[in-house]
């Protein structure tokens, strides 16, 4: 008696240090995780099919940590958060009677059953009949998108093809049209590399290559002679055989200083690169004067040939009125 009067009062001093409501809140805490432990012993475990055809599935749930057995396959598991429980699909491939096991003293049977042959014929099956799936809305979406597409670029070519006029107008009205003669172009392209003061920089071989090629476009573009396309000596040769000695000389000179420079790395004095300057618009400006009169002629002898056309038309339709 006196050792349950101890006892007593030890327990009456424990709850008096830790407190009564913390004394509580534990015994809560207790009573929840038993009831919670006898829901779940006290909840049985399911299969939804007992019995199955070789390789079909079925779902086994309940509360267990993990599933095993001779020739059972665990195809998933996952954990159902609105009946709180485990379900796992499981599947066979060896005919006969199986045991799935979810703890060591606890089994659920299931029965595998063997796929029906029929021997009495030869004739090659499918496994299974074709399944339809439904089409989802992307794959629906994408054929329209492209189909929306082909009309589209269809509907644009055809706007191209029936406005073609109108746009060869209005491109033509955005690039503007060089009028200047191929001196005066020339020319300009000249004072403009003088004004960038290239040599005066130490850029000798980039001064005297465009003065090269603007010399070079002036040729081709008043006589015709592909001289972008031929050597120094080539462009010599054909200017003098198309409009005689002239000034060849002055292009001899240019040309020769340009390739020294551009092959024998050659430094030139600074008078000679004003002297290939001066030479360059010397030459441009006689063998324009050369061309000149040709174009001159050749325009005076297309408007009197327009002039003879235009009388003759209107000789034809007065003997025509005459004679009604």
């Amino acid at each position: 008696m006196g050792g349950y009067k101890v006892m007593r009062l030890s327990v009456y001093k424990v709850m008096r240090c830790l407190g009564y409501k913390t004394m509580r809140l534990s015994i809560l805490l207790f009573l929840i995780s038993h009831f919670s432990f006898l829901i779940s012993a006290q909840t049985p475990m399911r299969i939804s099919a007992d019995t199955i055809v070789l390789g079909d599935q079925t779902t086994v749930s309940g509360h267990f940590d993990q599933l095993w057995g001779d020739a059972i396959v665990l195809v998933s598991q996952r954990f159902d958060s609105i009946k709180s429980e485990q379900q796992a699909v499981v599947t066979s491939f060896e005919p006969g009677e199986h045991w799935i096991h979810y703890s060591p003293s606890d089994s659920l049977p299931l029965v595998v059953t063997d796929v029906d042959v029929d021997t009495t014929t030869t004739e090659i099956r499918d496994i299974a009949p074709i399944v339809l799936v439904p089409h989802t809305f992307w794959e629906i979406f994408r054929w329209v998108l492209l189909a929306l597409g082909i009309i589209a670029l269809a509907l644009l070519g055809w706007w191209i093809v029936t406005h073609r006029q109108k746009l060869q107008q209005v491109l033509g009205a955005a690039e503007p049209v060089d009028t200047r003669t191929p001196e005066e172009r020339a020319l300009d392209n000249l004072e403009a590399l003088r004004r960038r003061q290239l040599w005066q920089a130490g850029k000798t071989k980039e001064y005297h290559t465009e003065l090269t090629d603007i010399v070079r476009q002036f040729i081709e573009e008043s006589t015709g002679i592909r001289a972008t396309e031929m050597t120094s000596d080539e462009t010599i040769e054909e200017v003098r055989s198309e409009k005689g000695e002239g000034r060849c000389d002055l292009l001899r000179n240019i040309f020769t200083t340009a390739d020294l420079v551009k092959f024998a790395k050659s430094e030139p004095l600074p008078h000679e690169h004003d002297r290939s300057m001066n030479e360059a618009v010397t030459f441009v400006k006689a063998l324009w004067e050369q061309i000149k009169p040709q174009e001159t002629e050749d325009k005076g002898e297309i408007e009197e040939e327009k002039e003879g056309k235009g009388e003759g038309e209107k000789e034809r339709k007065k003997k025509g009125g005459m004679k009604q």
